[in-house]
Protein backbone atom coordinates (compact mmCIF):
# COMPACT_ATOMS: atom_id res chain seq x y z
CA UNK A 1 0.00 0.00 0.00
CA UNK A 2 1.31 3.18 -0.74
CA UNK A 3 1.68 6.08 1.42
CA UNK A 4 -0.77 8.44 -0.29
CA UNK A 5 -3.53 5.23 -0.49
CA UNK A 6 -2.64 4.23 3.38
CA UNK A 7 -3.64 8.07 4.41
CA UNK A 8 -6.44 7.89 2.69
CA UNK A 9 -7.49 4.76 4.38
CA UNK A 10 -7.33 6.19 7.99
CA UNK A 11 -9.92 7.95 8.22
CA UNK A 12 -11.92 4.29 7.73
CA UNK A 13 -10.10 3.23 10.34
CA UNK A 14 -11.04 5.76 12.83
CA UNK A 15 -8.72 7.77 12.86
CA UNK A 16 -8.20 11.13 11.47
CA UNK A 17 -4.67 13.20 12.49
CA UNK A 18 -6.50 16.94 12.03
CA UNK A 19 -9.82 16.17 14.43
CA UNK A 20 -11.46 14.44 16.98
CA UNK A 21 -14.07 12.28 15.50
CA UNK A 22 -17.67 13.50 16.42
CA UNK A 23 -20.01 11.09 18.25
CA UNK A 24 -23.08 11.01 19.18
CA UNK A 25 -25.66 8.82 20.53
CA UNK A 26 -25.66 6.09 17.12
CA UNK A 27 -22.14 7.12 17.05
CA UNK A 28 -21.27 5.75 20.59
CA UNK A 29 -23.18 2.74 20.35
CA UNK A 30 -21.44 1.99 17.23
CA UNK A 31 -18.01 2.55 19.08
CA UNK A 32 -18.99 0.02 21.41
CA UNK A 33 -19.66 -2.36 19.06
CA UNK A 34 -17.34 -2.28 17.40
CA UNK A 35 -14.80 -3.34 20.20
CA UNK A 36 -16.13 -6.40 20.80
CA UNK A 37 -13.66 -8.77 22.09
CA UNK A 38 -11.78 -6.22 23.55
CA UNK A 39 -12.46 -4.60 26.82
CA UNK A 40 -12.93 -0.78 26.29
CA UNK A 41 -12.44 1.63 28.69
CA UNK A 42 -13.92 5.14 27.60
CA UNK A 43 -13.02 8.26 29.11
CA UNK A 44 -15.28 11.44 29.34
CA UNK A 45 -13.09 14.62 29.67
CA UNK A 46 -12.40 18.08 28.94
CA UNK A 47 -9.49 20.83 29.12
CA UNK A 48 -11.18 22.80 31.35
CA UNK A 49 -11.91 19.71 34.15
CA UNK A 50 -8.46 19.45 35.72
CA UNK A 51 -9.52 16.27 37.57
CA UNK A 52 -9.89 15.19 34.02
CA UNK A 53 -6.27 16.64 32.70
CA UNK A 54 -4.56 15.06 35.88
CA UNK A 55 -6.12 11.60 35.68
CA UNK A 56 -5.79 11.86 31.06
CA UNK A 57 -1.67 10.42 31.31
CA UNK A 58 -2.10 8.00 33.75
CA UNK A 59 -5.05 6.30 32.19
CA UNK A 60 -2.63 6.17 28.67
CA UNK A 61 0.19 5.37 30.22
CA UNK A 62 -2.24 2.44 31.08
CA UNK A 63 -3.71 1.61 27.99
CA UNK A 64 -0.30 1.36 26.57
CA UNK A 65 0.43 -0.48 29.27
CA UNK A 66 -2.06 -3.18 28.70
CA UNK A 67 -3.38 -2.24 25.01
CA UNK A 68 -1.21 -6.32 23.82
CA UNK A 69 -3.59 -8.22 26.34
CA UNK A 70 -6.85 -6.11 25.02
CA UNK A 71 -7.73 -2.94 26.60
CA UNK A 72 -8.81 -0.16 24.39
CA UNK A 73 -8.61 3.44 25.46
CA UNK A 74 -11.27 5.46 23.81
CA UNK A 75 -11.46 9.46 24.87
CA UNK A 76 -14.93 11.50 24.36
CA UNK A 77 -14.00 15.09 25.18
CA UNK A 78 -17.36 16.97 26.22
CA UNK A 79 -15.34 20.60 24.98
CA UNK A 80 -17.31 22.87 22.97
CA UNK A 81 -16.59 22.08 18.66
CA UNK A 82 -15.26 25.43 18.87
CA UNK A 83 -12.24 24.13 21.01
CA UNK A 84 -11.79 21.04 19.31
CA UNK A 85 -8.15 22.45 18.59
CA UNK A 86 -7.28 23.05 22.29
CA UNK A 87 -8.18 19.42 23.00
CA UNK A 88 -7.03 17.81 20.16
CA UNK A 89 -3.65 19.20 21.60
CA UNK A 90 -4.14 18.04 25.12
CA UNK A 91 -4.58 14.53 24.03
CA UNK A 92 -1.80 14.37 21.99
CA UNK A 93 0.28 15.59 24.67
CA UNK A 94 -1.02 13.26 27.32
CA UNK A 95 0.37 10.48 24.92
CA UNK A 96 -3.22 9.14 24.07
CA UNK A 97 -2.85 6.84 21.04
CA UNK A 98 -6.57 5.09 20.59
CA UNK A 99 -9.22 6.67 19.23
CA UNK A 100 -10.04 10.16 20.62
CA UNK A 101 -13.91 11.56 19.97
CA UNK A 102 -15.80 14.73 20.33
CA UNK A 103 -19.45 14.99 21.94
CA UNK A 104 -21.69 16.75 19.80
CA UNK A 105 -24.96 15.58 20.39
CA UNK A 106 -28.39 17.35 19.60
CA UNK A 107 -29.99 16.29 23.37
CA UNK A 108 -27.50 16.26 26.28
CA UNK A 109 -29.41 14.88 28.57
CA UNK A 110 -30.29 12.16 25.84
CA UNK A 111 -26.82 11.07 25.51
CA UNK A 112 -25.82 10.55 29.37
CA UNK A 113 -29.10 9.06 29.98
CA UNK A 114 -27.79 6.39 27.52
CA UNK A 115 -25.09 5.79 29.29
CA UNK A 116 -26.14 5.51 32.70
CA UNK A 117 -29.27 7.23 33.71
CA UNK A 118 -27.55 7.60 37.38
CA UNK A 119 -24.49 9.86 35.43
CA UNK A 120 -25.42 13.88 35.50
CA UNK A 121 -22.83 14.43 33.07
CA UNK A 122 -20.04 15.59 35.82
CA UNK A 123 -16.99 14.92 34.93
CA UNK A 124 -14.40 12.89 34.87
CA UNK A 125 -16.43 9.80 34.20
CA UNK A 126 -15.49 6.56 32.62
CA UNK A 127 -17.24 3.72 31.65
CA UNK A 128 -16.59 -0.09 31.09
CA UNK A 129 -17.25 -2.56 28.69
CA UNK A 130 -16.04 -6.41 28.93
CA UNK A 131 -14.95 -8.42 25.53
CA UNK A 132 -19.00 -9.02 25.00
CA UNK A 133 -19.62 -5.08 24.72
CA UNK A 134 -21.80 -5.40 28.23
CA UNK A 135 -21.18 -2.47 30.49
CA UNK A 136 -19.36 -3.20 33.51
CA UNK A 137 -18.53 -0.38 35.44
CA UNK A 138 -19.36 3.71 35.31
CA UNK A 139 -17.01 5.84 37.39
CA UNK A 140 -18.22 9.23 38.06
CA UNK A 141 -15.82 11.69 39.26
CA UNK A 142 -12.38 11.25 39.90
CA UNK A 143 -11.09 7.38 39.76
CA UNK A 144 -9.34 6.08 41.55
CA UNK A 145 -7.01 4.66 38.56
CA UNK A 146 -5.19 1.49 40.75
CA UNK A 147 -8.52 0.36 41.03
CA UNK A 148 -9.64 1.28 37.80
CA UNK A 149 -6.76 -0.80 36.79
CA UNK A 150 -7.29 -4.01 38.69
CA UNK A 151 -11.40 -4.15 37.60
CA UNK A 152 -9.51 -4.07 33.81
CA UNK A 153 -7.22 -7.11 34.74
CA UNK A 154 -9.73 -8.89 35.67
CA UNK A 155 -11.42 -8.51 32.18
CA UNK A 156 -8.57 -8.96 29.96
Amino acid sequence: MTRRALLAALPAWGFQPDKLIPVDEAAYAKLVASQKGKVLLVNFWATWCQPCRKEMPALAKMAARLQGKGLVLATISADEPEDEATAREFVRQAGIKGPSYLKQVKNDDKFIASLDPKWSGALPALALYDRTGKKVRVIIGEADLAKVEADVLKLL
